[in-house]
């Protein structure tokens, strides 16, 4: 659906100046370098270790019991008879499964917490884009981190102006609409 969108908005840029429309100007970004540098995210990304640690105390316990089970059936198999072996085969099974689930769920939960933590980061960088895309009178800005570019002119783009604003209006109020748009066409 990526490649879909951007090869349509390939060919509605390339049809724009045989149109009769002129001066069409793309620039690009890397968001994955963005988000990586952008003011809160170092924040945003300890926050999210902490909580993921939080989530695997959780299931630690389980974890342990269900490997002490396995040894301690693995030491007793041969004496067991084939009757308790099944059951206590049963047993294991269906603790990994309930562990597989506690482990999805977490899972799940980790994602959503990810989630939660960088969207307020996402939410600024995308309105930062916008003002250099307003600004600087873009009709495309493409973001390489997703490979949909194979070949670009470095002077298009626009990663240290998003982050240099960003970082401006971390610093204080007044500071992220100050300057023109590092890069362009």
């Amino acid at each position: 659906m990526r490649r879909f969108a951007f090869l349509l908005a390939l060919v509605s840029a390339t049809a724009l100046p045989a149109a009769g429309q002129s001066g069409a100007k793309f620039g690009y970004i890397n968001s994955a370098a963005i988000l990586d540098q952008a003011p809160g995210a170092r924040e945003a990304a300890q926050q999210f270790d902490r909580d993921l640690a939080a989530m695997r105390a959780q299931i630690q316990p389980a974890t342990d019991s269900l490997d002490q089970m396995i040894t301690a059936y693995e030491a007793q198999a041969l004496t067991l008879s084939p009757e308790a072996k099944q059951r206590r085969e049963q047993e294991i099974l269906q603790r990994r499964e309930a562990l597989q689930q506690m482990a999805g769920a977490l899972d799940e939960q980790a994602s959503a917490r990810r989630a939660e933590l960088v969207q307020p980061i996402m939410d600024r960088v995308s309105e930062v884009i916008e003002q250099i895309r307003v600004e600087g009178g873009y009709s495309l800005i493409f973001d390489v981190a997703d490979g949909s570019i194979v070949a670009a002119d470095p002077t298009l783009d626009l990663n240290d102006e998003v982050l240099r604003r960003l970082q401006a209006a971390a610093a204080g109020p007044g500071a992220a609409g100050a300057g023109a748009p590092g890069g362009g066409a």
